[in-house]
């Protein structure tokens, strides 16, 4: 086992002892809430076996979702860094004709990520074979640097399951890296998440060459005659919400240790100063917000379970993912997730919104009140301006939460950036519009 040591994992570790501290006095509620809290009206999870329809899609390069075995298959490309092997997939682009050509997400805020923080992003280069060594197929792409995937990751439950006891990414990026690229001589950007190294064997249950998400990779031989041979690499997915409906995502990198850890993604420095905190929608933002909660209600068979609570009490959070780990593959596809809330989405009917998506979240994490969670109103949520709405007009049931103290703050950002990796489709109806309209003065954007 490999334990690694950072400077400020001793201040996550305290912002843990004081959220603690408030979730002893708060609680959160599970299957045992009043029981008009155990009765969701909304908040089903869609589909949850056999294939998802192509037609419900966004990242149209995906080769097939398996829900069965909350699995997303997706081509893998070969690259290197520093000599070794790599390989990464490829998941969204800063330029919609480029996108579509991909079958990836379109994410124009990711044109604005290196803004006043130039390591967001890793300018790398691109193969030049010849015909006779590549008569069709991806050219190798030579990357500034890679994660290292030795470490153990570690999620070791508190009394309460959160605030974790002990914790540590299972994967850490090497120096010069970071899943967004540009190529040289190139100002588009692109979501390419390393997520394996060298010629494999891979590890696809403890992870010591792959991303703690990787459950199956399959390297291909060399084509045939006209033919062309595809490697790819199977990923556990996360569930989710946007406007109203359930939907699926990855998670691959983020800018903390105990958010890499809770993702199961690699934990990447750079991208905790990436444009910018609380940015959403305003001039020069590459980010996009997304909705989490402390202490939403918990329980396996609760419809209205949800949080950080939730995923480490019922969605095997401490356990490593694997294919074989069918316990948690049932967990998670049963709704052991976060589920958290997304803001802009692809499908949405207003271009603006849908648009606005990025691949890079910043987080508002939402605490509910003592109150909220005696009455059972710690309800699962599943639209961002029914959020927004509460936030604005209910204090009193749903607050912020200060990293620093662990005690209730003002809503809004909290410092925490995620880069989900990407929304694949949805499972359901597609999301198309929010659920309500803004509350006056709420953190909608104001135009």
């Amino acid at each position: 086992m490999k334990i690694l040591k950072r400077r400020g994992w001793l201040a996550a570790a305290a912002v843990l002892v004081a959220v603690s501290a408030v979730l002893t006095t708060v609680g959160c509620g599970g299957a045992n809430a009043p029981a008009k809290a155990t009765a969701a009206k909304a908040g089903g999870l869609g589909q949850l076996t056999g294939l998802l329809p192509r037609n419900h899609l966004t990242e149209e390069s995906a080769l097939q979702v398996d829900l069965s075995h909350e699995t997303v298959r997706l081509p893998l490309y070969p690259g290197t860094a520093n000599g070794q092997k790599v390989w990464y997939i490829l998941l969204d682009a800063s330029d919609a004709g480029l996108a579509h050509d991909l079958g990836v997400n379109y994410a124009p805020k990711l044109a604005n990520i290196a803004i006043s923080d130039p390591a967001a992003v890793q300018t790398v280069t691109l193969g030049s074979p010849t015909p006779q060594q590549n008569p069709f197929g991806p050219a190798v792409v030579n990357f500034a640097g890679a994660p290292d995937f030795s470490p153990t990751r570690i999620a070791t439950p508190g009394p309460n399951g959160f605030p974790l006891a002990k914790f540590q990414p299972g994967a850490v990026a090497g120096p010069g890296y970071s899943p967004f690229i540009k190529l040289a001589g190139s100002d588009v950007v692109y979501n390419a998440p390393i997520v394996a190294t060298g010629d494999g064997p891979f590890d696809v249950t403890h992870h010591t060459n792959t991303a703690d998400r990787v459950l199956r990779i399959h390297i291909a031989g060399p084509s045939q005659p006209g033919q062309f041979a595809e490697s790819w690499v199977d990923m556990l997915f996360v569930k989710g919400f946007d406007a109203g409906q359930p939907i699926v995502y990855l998670s691959t990198d983020a800018g903390q240790p105990l958010t890499a850890v809770l993702e199961r993604s690699t934990y990447v420095p750079a991208l905790n100063n990436a444009s910018f905190n609380g940015g959403d929608d305003f001039l020069g933002s590459a980010r996009e917000r997304l909705f989490g909660f402390i202490n939403g209600q918990t329980g396996a068979a609760n419809p209205n379970a949800q949080g950080f609570v939730h995923l480490v009490k019922d969605g095997f959070a401490s356990s490593d993912a694997s294919a074989g780990n069918t316990a948690m593959i049932d967990a998670l596809r049963n709704g052991g997730d976060l589920l958290n809330v997304f803001g802009d989405f692809p499908t949405l009917t207003d271009p603006r919104h849908a648009d606005a998506y990025s691949p890079l979240w910043d987080a508002q994490l939402g605490l509910w009140t003592p109150k909220a969670v005696s009455a059972g109103l710690n309800t699962r949520q599943i639209d961002e301006n029914q959020v927004f709405n509460l936030a604005a007009t209910r204090p009193d049931l749903l607050t912020g939460v200060n990293l620093a103290t662990g005690q209730p703050a003002p809503y809004g950002s909290v410092g925490v950036d995620i880069n989900r990796g990407a929304v694949i489709g949805y499972t359901a109806s597609a999301p198309t519009a929010n659920l309500a309209p803004p509350a006056p003065n709420s953190q909608f954007p104001p135009r």
